[in-house]
């Protein structure tokens, strides 16, 4: 099977020389031809989480013109998987900040309108996220600094370990144990 080539190999490679190009040059277009081979990814993420057609077009463009400065500050090693971290953290935030202008208007029949009965959906998903910040500041940060980089930012345990410096069996230990907290702090405080 030698034969077969490992094209996500090169892809990387690919991506890395365009990060390289673009972070020197400031070239947009050079931007556009590393994010055009993902837009349509992009666009999945965005319409998984915002379930609207035309909000997730919006939103691709928006992170498009996210990553003109947030490529040129941060190290990425894996662009495709960056790009899926920036793009939910994207569609998170727009939820989050549409749910905080949502705003009903109370009737007489509020309680027999069907439509309303039922409002747990996104707010629910607000309340865990809410939480879940809360109860990440909470770990000691050898364990937070961990499983955000292992969990949110889909690093594996080498990346992690080189990232922060922490030795391999330290990283393996904070992940851990910060997952067993984390998922303790949510259970109590998803219970109040």
């Amino acid at each position: 099977m030698k034969f077969i080539k490992n094209n996500t190999r090169i892809q990387e490679q690919d991506d890395a020389a365009l990060i390289a190009r673009y972070k020197i040059s400031g070239d947009l277009e050079v931007l556009g031809q590393l994010y055009n081979k993902y837009m349509h990814l992009v666009f999945g993420v965005c319409l998984n989480y915002l379930k609207d057609e035309e909000q997730s077009k919006d939103a691709v463009m928006q992170i498009f013109e996210e990553l003109v400065t947030k490529l040129k500050i941060h190290e990425v090693q894996n662009f495709k998987s960056w790009l899926h971290v920036l793009s939910r953290n994207h569609c998170l935030m727009a939820i989050r900040k549409n749910s905080k202008n949502t705003t009903l208007s109370l009737e007489d029949t509020f309680v027999e309108n069907t439509e309303f009965v039922h409002l747990d959906m996104d707010d629910t998903k607000e309340q865990k996220l809410t939480v879940m910040e809360r109860c990440m500041e909470t770990l000691p940060e050898e364990q937070r600094v961990s499983v955000n980089l292992f969990y949110l930012e889909e690093k594996c345990y080498k990346e992690v370990a080189d990232i922060t410096g922490y030795e391999m069996v330290k990283v393996k230990s904070y992940i851990q144990n910060g997952k067993r907290n984390l998922k303790i702090c949510i259970e109590k405080n998803s219970s109040e």
